[in-house]
């Protein structure tokens, strides 16, 4: 075998080992971030009570939801993932949870973000959620929250104004 060929070799079999390992790693991920972005501990984080951000989003129904149309009700708005292991842990306690406040002027508002859309379909029908769930694409709704890993809930309140943020499941 010649030097160019030789040379071939030794180029080609680590870009190849380099291709297989990250393929492997997107496969046991199922493509979300490997360990970034998840909030394994829990608790209440202290914020600022402010004026919640405005949003609007497509609900997975086909309609759209803003903020404002929740006017007069508390709202429990969960950042979540499919890809994210604490999420699914405490996503059927959400579901019947939330079954349980259906009487009372309580609305739940699920944000999937940093995944893939199918995914996110997949979960919520896994987890029976009734609630409002959209998908956050772009992750805009997240970063004017300050969202800094899932899970995580903010509660606003019948005024709108934003007053809670608990970490973790």
């Amino acid at each position: 075998m010649s030097t160019r060929g030789w040379l071939f070799l030794a180029t080609i079999f680590p870009v190849l080992g380099f291709i297989a390992i990250l393929a492997w790693a997107s496969l046991n991920t199922k493509g979300g971030p490997i360990g970034i972005g998840i909030n394994n501990g829990f608790g209440k984080i202290d914020i600022e009570s402010t004026l919640a951000p405005e949003f609007k989003i497509s609900l997975t129904t086909g309609s759209d939801l803003s903020l404002s149309d929740l006017e007069g009700k508390v709202v429990l708005i969960d950042f979540w993932a499919s890809w994210c292991t604490p999420c699914r842990q405490e996503a059927r306690i959400l579901s019947e949870t939330y079954l349980e406040y259906a009487n009372q002027p309580i609305e739940f508002v699920g944000i999937n973000i940093w995944d893939h859309q199918q995914a996110a379909l997949e979960h919520l029908e896994e987890f029976e959620t009734t609630y409002p769930n959209g998908i956050d694409i772009e992750g805009k709704i997240g970063i004017e929250y300050g969202v800094r890993g899932v899970p995580e809930k903010y509660f606003v309140d019948q005024n709108g104004t934003l007053n809670r943020k608990y970490i973790g499941p």
